[in-house]
């Protein structure tokens, strides 16, 4: 049973096996492929999202803002976790950002977060919640920590989780292709500010975590997999702080045969389990919750 399970996931992970590729520079092909690709969506909402009437129920008063990641879009990224929190009776809102030469989530990582920020303002203005869930994946699972670190936002945030995120840079340069994303060595041929900043050791992350990789009030949980072969070393993504803040998973330590990656741990239901632990536990995700590894 369990081997037939993980057949299935492995099926979802042939859509991230070609971002394994040799590192050379993406050609002017694969990136109008993949501009034209996820610039399709731009104006689509996730299944679930962005009803701008919703209520927050008692039982979940904070609205939950999905974040995207490099070269993806609110649509592409978030089709069936959004759905799934939608199920269980969140408000679930998604933005679209960071748009520089027709490539989604591409722009300079500071104005990307100045765009959260409004639209933060914005969902709360529309529910009444005065604070938020954030859940990003890849850099939308390290933008926000600049708007709740560098601008006031984390008096917004209750509950922030990072998939897979570039919390301290991937060793390469992320560029599109046309399955969505790699890893490259040829730093010249990338005009990507978001590229840039997510390099280990660029002066964007230098400043992001000056201060510490957590601020005062938002509670942090990271999911990775060992199988992410995007932001590298995967541990790397793991954020320094007290267990009462902040909680460390990687999904193999849950579930030892799912073989998620970076783009596919977005549609693993495993990931999916997690998410929702953190966002209904007191604090993070708690560290001895043991999901079913199930589909």
């Amino acid at each position: 049973m369990q081997r037939r399970i993980y057949s299935a996931l492995a099926a979802l992970c042939l859509a991230a096996a070609t971002l394994i590729v040799p590192m050379t520079a993406p050609n002017a092909g694969t990136t109008a492929r993949a501009e034209s690709t996820n610039t399709a969506s731009l104006n689509l909402n996730p299944i679930g999202a962005n009803n701008w009437d919703c209520t927050p129920s008692t039982k979940h008063p904070n609205p939950v803002i999905l974040v995207h990641g490099t070269f993806e879009t609110m649509a592409t990224n978030w089709l069936t976790l959004s759905p799934t929190l939608k199920s269980q009776g969140y408000c679930v809102f998604a933005l679209n950002y960071g748009l520089e030469k027709g490539l989604p989530g591409s722009g300079d990582i500071r104005k990307s977060a100045g765009q959260l920020s409004a639209f933060v303002d914005k969902v709360r203005a529309a529910t009444g919640a005065p604070k938020v869930d954030l859940v990003g994946h890849s850099q939308g699972g390290m933008m926000p920590r600049w708007y709740m670190g560098h601008m006031g936002g984390a008096k917004y945030v209750n509950d922030f989780v990072a998939v897979a995120p570039s919390s301290h840079g991937t060793q390469g340069v992320i560029a599109p292709s046309s399955t969505g994303m790699k890893l490259i060595s040829v730093v010249g041929a990338i005009a990507c500010d978001a590229c840039l900043d997510q390099v280990a050791g660029s002066e964007f992350l230098a400043d992001l975590n000056a201060i510490g990789d957590t601020v005062a009030g938002p509670d942090y949980t990271v999911i990775s997999t060992k199988y992410d072969e995007v932001v590298t070393p995967y541990r790397s993504q793991f954020l320094d702080g007290s267990k009462a803040k902040v909680t460390n998973i990687v999904i193999q330590d849950k579930c030892p045969l799912d073989l998620s990656a970076h783009i596919s741990i977005n549609h693993d239901p495993v990931m999916h389990r997690l998410v929702l632990n953190a966002l209904s536990t007191d604090g993070p995700a708690d560290p001895a919750y043991r999901p079913s590894c199930s589909l």
